[in-house]
């Protein structure tokens, strides 16, 4: 049976040098049950073969040039031209694990208090023992639908247009603009939900250096959005060494030391990062902005596993396909 095709939808997909993801992300839209009315890809300058691939499949392509770019307004520049009531929000290196994904995700926008749903996000075998314990910890398997404080991702989301007509994203943020837009959402009444069954899988293969730069962005927009928020030196050794404690208690557990040194590595760029954002003082000069947004090219990764008859086949990436519902 073919997908239905929902015209309230609009999917806005960030990317940059994204040819190794882009591909089984687009699958995964075109073999939901429900498909979106329209896939929007906004591109900050991808040099390899993403735009390639990306114009297989059935998209619109929006352009932003590098010294323009933020994770804001590349989102506020892909939601200009979308042309549905709610627009689904994707980092280009996630892909769908069910062919329902779309369906739960709009969901709860059924009910007029909800401005933006955010849903689930695990890793796979390449990520990292840490960044696991960090996902589940995040992204729990029990649903919110009436979330009262702003934790969200834009990696998998969804906002109220008509909402973001009037609040766009704040295009000044080194990161976390997400969670500054459901703070605002939610000083003004409205909610949020959070859909654990509308789960996707983020591939994060990043050097050490880059998870260094995004601690680093993410503590600097941190400390602007709560003026309060710090972090000492001692504090972050602290931290460190309790986070390896409890990976190391959980990795004996599992069977998993032979990621000892992984757990290690991974741990000291989050907390050196994080030390580093919150000790930045002044603005941001435009040298440090093109290193947070532009830290290097994505790796392939391999697909999600199989637990149910509703996960997606992601056997041929290199085009449209009908959904197999």
């Amino acid at each position: 049976m073919s997908a239905v095709t929902s015209p309230t939808t609009s999917v806005v997909i960030r990317c940059l040098n994204e040819e190794a993801h882009i591909g089984r992300l687009l699958t995964g839209l075109m073999r939901q049950r429900t498909r979106p009315g329209q896939v929007v890809v906004v591109d900050s300058g991808s040099t390899d073969g993403t735009l390639d691939i990306a114009r297989r499949f059935p998209v619109e392509v929006v352009h932003i040039a590098p010294e323009e770019f933020s994770f804001g307004r590349a989102l506020n520049r892909g939601l200009a031209v979308a042309t549905g009531e709610v627009g689904l929000l994707l980092s280009a290196h996630v892909y769908p694990v069910r062919t329902t994904w779309l369906d739960e995700m709009v969901a709860p926008f059924a009910r007029p208090d909800i401005a933006l749903s955010y849903g689930r996000q695990q890793g796979n075998e390449v990520t990292r023992y840490s960044e696991h314990r960090i996902l589940d910890r995040w992204f729990p398997r029990e649903s919110d639908p009436d979330q009262r404080h702003p934790f969200c991702n834009n990696a998998n989301a969804a906002v109220r247009l008509d909402v973001w007509k009037r609040q766009p994203y704040d295009e000044d943020l080194t990161g976390l603009e997400d969670m500054a837009w459901a703070k605002a959402a939610l000083d003004q009444g409205y909610r949020v939900a959070y859909v654990a069954e509308a789960a996707i899988v983020h591939a994060h293969d990043e050097s050490w250096a880059s998870v260094v730069n995004r601690y680093r962005r993410e503590a600097i927009a941190h400390k602007r959005i709560y003026d309060e928020a710090k972090m000492s030196a001692p504090e972050a050794a602290s931290l460190f060494l309790a986070s390896v404690g409890s990976d190391l208690t959980h990795a004996v557990r599992d069977r998993s030391l032979s990621r000892v040194s992984d757990i290690v590595s991974f741990r000291a760029a989050q907390f050196l990062g994080t030390y580093q954002g919150f000790a930045q003082s002044g603005p941001v000069h435009a040298a440090l902005k093109r290193r947070f947004y532009y830290p290097g090219v994505s790796r392939q990764v391999a697909v999600a596993d199989r637990r149910e008859d509703d996960l997606i086949d992601y056997g041929d990436t290199s085009g449209p396909a009908e959904s197999s519902a």
